[in-house]
This record gives C-alpha cells, structure tokens and sequence, in this order.
C-alpha cells in the first residue's frame, strides 16, 4: 500500500531528478540535433540553424520584424508530445527499477513543464510585449544568455535552466568583443566588461 508520504517522496524525486535531466536533455537535443544534421536527418537542423537563426539574430532582428517569421519562433505543435514521451522512457525504466510508479509522475510534471517553459520563454524573447514574467529577475538573464547564443551559436544551449551549460562548458555570460546587440527593457548588456585603467602617479 502506498502511504501519502511515499507518494510525495517519490514524485518529487521524479520532478526533482526530471527537471535535472531536462537540463541536459535540452542541451544535447540542441547541440547534437538542432545545430547539424544527425545520421541524414536534418529536419531540426533545417528548421533551427537554418531558418530560426537565419530570422532571428542577435542584433536588432533578435526581436521579430516581420510578422509571418513568428511562425517560425516555437517548434511544430506535435515536437512537445514526442519530446516529453522520450524523456518519460529513462523515467518509466528507472520507475520500474525502484518499485515506485510515483516517480514518473513527478518526472512527467517536470518534463511537460520544462517544455512549455521553453516554448513560452522563447516565444517572449523574441517577441517583446512587456508581459508580466518579461519584467522578471531571471527572464532579464535568461534573455540575456539566450541572445548570446544568437551571437554565438556554439554557446548557451539551455534557454530555461543553463545547469547543463555550468557543467559541460558552454556557459558564456558576456561576448567576447562588441557588437551590435539588441536593446530593450528585458535585454540585458551583454558587452564584454571594461576594465577600469589604472594610472600610477610618476614619483
């Protein structure tokens, strides 16, 4: 019998663990797939590196232009029910293992999140309306580490959680030289820092 405590326990290790692996899973998704073609197959390649980065860069095109490149901005409706149900396959194995199926309903409320964070997040970057989570301490610098990818393409492959980006070295907090970055209220500075010169008075 499953007591109420073991089904909290257990869900929210699945969550816990779920939003973790959704980290990773959205780097690796990003880098190995949405970057170059995988084994022949180029649709993600095609429609991110080619046509979303082509659309949005990270100057002033950073934010929409033209009205009809929108559609271009979220994935096809059904990538967030394939993605999440080979997310759920690690869960439902490791479920299996531990004895407790609670554990993927933490790890199925994780991985549905993270996907509609990221879709709506993203959708907000590019397309500014001065809505309330736009005004957010952490959406100033998520936006700011997801315009950095714009600028660099092989940097800063999470858009919700940079966690995986921390550990596997492609955490890039400023540009490496000046360009001409997107402004607005939400877009941080992503410059590269200018040291202060430091002068010795000639004794």
């Amino acid at each position: 019998m499953v007591t109420f405590e073991s089904f909290v326990f257990w869900s929210a290790v699945g969550f816990s663990g779920g939003v973790v692996f959704s980290s990773f899973f959205e780097w690796t998704l990003h880098k190995y797939f949405m970057h170059r073609p995988f084994a022949g197959w180029k649709y993600a390649f095609q429609a991110h590196a080619i046509v979303h980065h082509h659309t949005f860069k990270a100057d002033h095109t950073y934010h929409l232009i033209r009205e009809d490149d929108k559609y271009t901005i979220p994935m096809a409706w059904w990538n967030g029910p394939v993605l999440v149900a080979v997310c759920m396959l690690p869960a439902l194995a490791l479920a299996s293992w531990f004895g407790h199926w609670q554990l993927t309903i933490g790890a199925f409320m994780a991985f549905a999140g993270y996907y509609g964070a990221y879709e709506y997040m993203h959708w907000c970057m590019h397309l500014p309306k001065a809505r309330r989570v736009e005004r957010s301490w952490i959406f100033y610098r998520l936006n700011g580490h997801h315009l950095l990818h714009h600028r660099y393409m092989h940097k800063n492959y999470n858009v919700v959680l940079p966690f995986a980006d921390l550990c596997l070295g492609t955490l890039l907090l400023r540009s490496k030289m000046k360009f001409p970055q997107a402004r607005g209220a939400a877009v941080p500075d992503v410059q590269p820092r200018v040291k202060p010169e430091t002068c010795f008075a000639k004794q």
